[in-house]
């Protein structure tokens, strides 16, 4: 899921860091394709594929893939979590964001749509001292506050996004917010045990509410083309392989490193809403789009020179 909910299952039990180069690589390639599933997500349900169904697809073959590279490798140990209530609480966070970004997605154009989600990480640095118990800056709640400022940019109340888009992507982010407090929870697993778990968690909640939202949608199913049931599929495909990316990249370069580079998702974003729909963002949009990278970005700075300076004490 894509957009800027890009965050490794969990990177503190990444391998030692040896090629940021690398790194940045897969981090970038990493983003391309979870934009393409994004691309992917919104093309079928403009066919007319309910969100429900979409997204069981998108989970089931994300966890049949998943299974089916890592069992033969690691065996079914794979699956076995340390703190399992944390793994369910982390899948449901990420299926309520997968969710919302869909709805997101069947209102706004996927570049303004993913800018949204950038206030994730900010969010989450904002929010540190009541849900992290980590000591209160003003310098995050500073770049949190230019990041929202950019995000009326971007969205521009009263300038023609429907509302129900704006407010799926505000929620959107709150969403991905708690998926990534939750993966600091679940650091001690085996990252790929985390990209189990939250394709498990989708699957299953979703699976149960099949006998409610499959049958209403098999008029439409019948009628899709080949080429909409393979966009359909390939949302689980890239799902599972983007994350299977993110994974690497963080094996080989420390986060500090690559997280000014997750910003360039807003690019591929453009480049896959522009092939697919002409969608392309103006330049008060691009202002916007500025404005809420930059503040990560700046942030993302400061941080990692605190955490040097404290690590040096």
């Amino acid at each position: 899921m894509h957009g800027a909910r890009s965050v490794p299952a969990a990177p503190a039990s990444a391998a030692p860091i040896t090629r940021p180069l690398a790194g940045i690589g897969l981090l970038v390639l990493s983003l391309f394709t979870l934009s393409c599933l994004d691309g992917s997500g919104k093309w079928v349900m403009a066919a007319g594929v309910p969100l429900l169904v979409l997204s069981w697809v998108r989970y089931a073959v994300h966890l049949v893939l998943v299974l089916a590279l890592m069992v033969p490798r690691r065996g079914w140990g794979v699956v076995r979590s340390v703190g399992p209530r944390d793994q369910i609480l982390r899948g449901a966070a990420m299926l309520c964001a997968t969710l919302m970004f869909f709805t997101t997605l069947r209102y706004l154009p996927q570049a303004q749509a993913t800018a949204i989600n950038f206030l994730a990480p900010l969010i989450v640095l904002a929010s540190a001292p009541w849900v992290l118990r980590e000591p209160p800056r003003l310098s995050r709640w500073v770049a949190a506050g230019v990041a929202f400022a950019g995000v009326l940019i971007v969205i521009r109340p009263g300038g023609g996004l429907p509302f129900i888009g704006v407010v799926s992507g505000l929620l959107t982010a709150f969403c991905f917010a708690a998926q990534y407090v939750l993966t600091r929870r679940v650091a001690r697993d085996d990252p790929y045990t985390s990209l189990v778990w939250s394709g498990a968690v989708g699957t299953v909640a979703l699976t149960l509410a099949l006998p409610l939202t499959l049958p209403p949608a098999l008029p439409v199913l019948r009628e899709l083309d080949v080429w909409t049931w393979l966009a359909l599929l390939s949302t689980g495909v890239s799902g599972a392989l983007g994350h299977l990316l993110q994974i690497a990249a963080y094996r080989n370069a420390p986060a500090s490193t690559l997280a000014p580079f997750t910003y360039l998702q807003i690019i591929s974003a453009t480049t896959v809403g522009w092939l697919m729909w002409g969608h392309f963002p103006d330049a008060l949009t691009w202002l916007g789009i500025a404005v809420i990278c930059t503040s990560g970005i700046a942030i993302g700075m400061i941080e990692w020179r605190r955490s040097r300076a404290a690590g040096r004490a």
